[in-house]
């Protein structure tokens, strides 16, 4: 059952976030570890995928793909890319997040999320450090970036999103709320167990742990039931 279940899941929502827009994170290579970050600050607000998306197309576009060129642009020319891709509603803000995340990215660690990772003790010290280069990088953002890195950065290891325990428990994967970090973390290793049993060829758990946050955003969230591929698996139907 679970096994059809995920295979069905993985068919209709696809893979990675990072790998849709071109970004391989699979060496850990700086340059493409920047660019899921910055990807991963446009996907932390409220603000359609497809928003997100175009907006990082145009960063790609106007060659604004690491933190020196970032800051260099300055905030006149960070407002115009956003708009540009449809960043409308969070442009000034967004704009002023950008400088100062790149600049306490350059002083701090010289631009380089690789040596933030290096210098970070354990995961939740990780997250921190990720969210202390601005007051505008959040927990959304911070889970966002990581949840790429798990399995490529040693100390990258989130606790599941609100969405993807929503699709877990949805999929009768766990029966736990996930009210709490303990409770998380054994939706996490359970999450793990289902992969290990059930996964498919040329996917990874990555892969599986960004299909059930679609899932939980685009359906379950969302009470979509009537229209969800994979509601044949659901069991509150």
């Amino acid at each position: 059952m679970r096994k059809s279940s995920v295979e069905l899941l993985m068919k209709s929502f696809g893979g990675s976030f990072s790998l849709t827009l071109g970004i391989d994170l699979s060496k850990s290579e700086p340059n493409e570890v920047f660019k899921w970050f910055l990807a991963s600050i446009l996907f932390g607000a409220r603000i359609p995928e497809t928003i997100a998306i175009n907006t990082y197309k145009q960063f790609e576009k106007d060659n604004l793909l690491n933190a020196e060129k970032i800051t260099r642009a300055g905030w006149n020319r960070l407002v115009e890319s956003l708009d540009a891709g449809g960043y409308v509603r969070y442009d000034f803000k967004t704009a002023d997040k950008l400088l100062e995340v790149m600049k306490n990215l350059k002083t701090r660690y010289s631009g380089n999320l690789n040596l933030l990772h290096e210098q970070a003790s354990d995961p939740r010290d990780l997250e921190e450090k990720i969210k202390s280069l601005g007051k505008g990088v959040g927990g959304v953002t911070a889970n966002i970036f990581l949840r790429e890195l798990r399995g490529i950065w040693e100390k990258a290891d989130p606790l599941p999103q609100e969405l993807v325990i929503i699709a877990t428990r949805n999929l009768g994967y766990t029966k736990l709320p996930g009210k709490n970090e303990v409770e998380c973390t054994k939706i996490l290793e359970g999450l793990h167990q289902v992969w290990a049993k059930n996964k498919l060829e040329g996917r990874t758990f990555i892969d599986f742990e960004a299909a059930l946050l679609k899932l939980g955003k685009d359906f379950c969230r969302k009470e979509r039931c009537d229209k969800c591929p994979i509601s044949k698996h659901c069991i509150r139907r």
